[in-house]
């Protein structure tokens, strides 16, 4: 017998989990959250390193749900360091009194549907278990983090680190040797924080990543006044975007293609100038055609070679055998330049690889680095990851990694078949990482507090029919851009043996939106209530504006 019967348990007390712990209050639903850190905050309770802060801008990168908590809240600089963020989420926790409902250390190990009484019953790492009529894992998109396996690592004499566990005491590198493994986005911002502090600093690079210079600066009052002043309508704004951000919206409507190329540098020129995640909304074809993507693409290798003064050096932090914005376009402070010090050296590991970590340091195929602490930089088993440690079972004991052993299977990115109540916060096959996450959580808890609320003490689940229907339009639309041209954890490629799928959904935020609204107010199209599909069918296409202009760019593209 369970300890305790719960209307709803949450997993996870980051900005998905809290939202949605208040949104379930506001319905007068008994719920609680289990959290395996000892404190709210999410991945930013858990990325502490150096440099970490978020790539949307801060005013965006927030709550829109409460009037007087956007206008009471005061952001300090145009894109928000962590320990910022980490106060804003622990404000809102002690503002909405939340942390009584939520169990902190405490690891989720299981949750398993009970059939006869229809409900869930999650057991946690102490032993404890609960009983739920529904389950939503708010476990985050980017909350597994991967550290591939060296040989000898055990043999290492100082110091590693890994950027998605960072001590929270922070670490002092000052005068030390610091060799740091990876070149993705934590990378980037942790360098050039490193390389202030650290005696000399040996980057190993496998893959160059794109980066747009973030031009951050301490934010004028006047424009916080004035944006607050134009709140509702920004935030209005940024749920028509493309991702869920105000400029993620094609800017132009003329093809990059079929403009002189002069023309398109002076737009890209304007952009670079600005900064952020806005550079790739230049052109509807930037993001289809290969043709036009590496005129942006090449502009910004143009802007690499600028920044770094060896020639060398530049050429291997130039990203050439992917297009532009297939991975996760970063935003730096001064990376680049960074490789102008003296003390900071490139390895490319490519041509050199790291055949294993020896008691000093790293020994390449050709040198052995000595280093007093060795960061890895590797990121995380995105998407999926932290699910996959969960042992979930569904109806007849089915396990949730089972079933998704050659990628996620899910409709609308919510729910998964044959797991009833079970609901996903920015799942895979929903925009989640390709958009401003707050955005797209605030959809989802609010899709989620809406269906409860009209199922009550019902079953929802989808049906096989329709998340098949739904996996394959996801992968449709993504083969119709150029993302699955890159090696990235988009699609499970960090992973070795993970099975290479596109894990997001790219037809954009509005078009989603109105999708999951067209769901709902049809009864919950694809969806069973208590074992009685819904008559209406969804097609997604009927969602989507499709740029006739493009067809023959994408032809063109897969024919080459």
């Amino acid at each position: 017998m369970s300890d305790k019967q719960v209307d709803v348990a949450i997993v996870g007390a980051g900005f998905s989990g809290l939202y949605m712990l208040h949104k379930l209050r506001q319905q007068g639903r008994a719920a609680i959250v289990f959290e395996v850190g000892d404190d709210v905050g999410g991945t930013w309770y858990w990325n502490r390193y150096p440099g970490a802060r978020c790539d949307i801008e801060s005013m965006e990168y927030s709550y829109s749900w409460d009037e007087a908590l956007e206008q009471e809240w005061e952001w300090s600089e145009r894109y928000s360091p962590q320990p910022e963020i980490l106060d804003y989420i622990n404000h809102v926790a002690d503002r909405f009194d939340l942390r009584r409902d939520i169990r902190f250390s405490t690891r989720v190990e299981s949750c398993v549907w009970d059939e006869a009484a229809n409900r869930w019953t999650v057991t946690t790492d102490s032993g404890e278990t609960v009983s739920a009529r529904f389950v939503v894992m708010a476990t985050g998109c980017l909350s597994s983090p991967n550290k591939p396996e060296f040989e000898g690592e055990v043999d290492f004499e100082g110091d590693t680190y890994l950027t998605g566990l960072w001590p929270h005491e922070g670490v002092d590198f000052t005068g030390q040797r610091v060799g740091v493994i990876g070149t993705g986005s934590s990378a980037i911002q942790s360098i050039p924080i490193i390389a202030r502090e650290a005696a000399s600093l040996t980057v190993f690079q496998r893959t160059p990543n794109y980066a747009i210079p973030a031009h951050n600066h301490p934010l004028d009052p006047d424009y916080v006044a004035q944006t607050k002043a134009e709140y509702r309508a920004i935030r209005d704004q940024a749920r028509e975007e493309a991702a869920g951000f105000v400029g993620s919206k094609t800017e132009h409507e003329e093809l990059a293609t079929e403009l002189p190329a002069g023309e398109v540098r002076d737009e890209l020129e304007k952009r670079w100038a600005r900064g952020g995640l806005t550079f790739m909304a230049s052109y509807p074809d930037m993001g289809v055609s290969l043709k036009a993507n590496d005129m942006a693409a090449e502009f910004i290798r143009d802007k690499i070679r600028d920044r770094v003064e060896d020639p060398e050096t530049a050429e291997l932090l130039c990203p050439t055998d992917y297009p532009a914005g297939a991975k996760r376009m970063c935003v730096d402070i001064d990376y680049y330049e960074t490789f102008n010090q003296d003390h900071v050296d490139l390895v490319d590991i490519n041509a050199t690889p790291i055949e294993r970590i020896t008691a000093r340091g790293v020994q390449t195929s050709d040198t052995e680095y000595a280093f007093d602490s060795i960061v890895f930089a590797t990121g995380f088993d995105a998407m999926t990851g932290t699910l996959a440690k969960i042992d979930i079972r569904g109806r007849d004991g089915a396990q949730l990694s089972e079933k998704w052993d050659a990628g996620p299977l899910t409709y609308l990115g919510l729910m998964s078949a044959g797991f009833p109540n079970l609901f996903l916060v920015t799942g895979p096959q929903s925009p989640s990482v390709i958009s401003n996450m707050i955005v797209s959580i605030e959809q989802h808890v609010e899709w989620i507090a809406d269906c409860i609320d009209a199922v009550r003490d019902g079953v929802i689940e989808p049906l096989d029919q329709a998340e098949s229907e739904w996996v394959d339009h996801t992968n449709l639309i993504a083969s119709m851009t150029v993302y699955p041209y890159a090696k990235s954890w988009y699609l499970g490629d960090n992973i070795p043996g993970k099975p290479r799928i596109f894990m997001a959904y790219l037809g954009g935020v509005p078009e989603y939106r109105r999708m999951c609204d067209w769901v709902a107010e049809n009864g919950y199209a694809g969806f069973a209530i208590d074992g009685t599909p819904a008559n209406a069918k969804i097609d997604p296409m009927e969602f989507l504006e499709v740029d006739e202009r493009l067809l023959p760019l994408i032809a063109e593209r897969e024919a080459a």
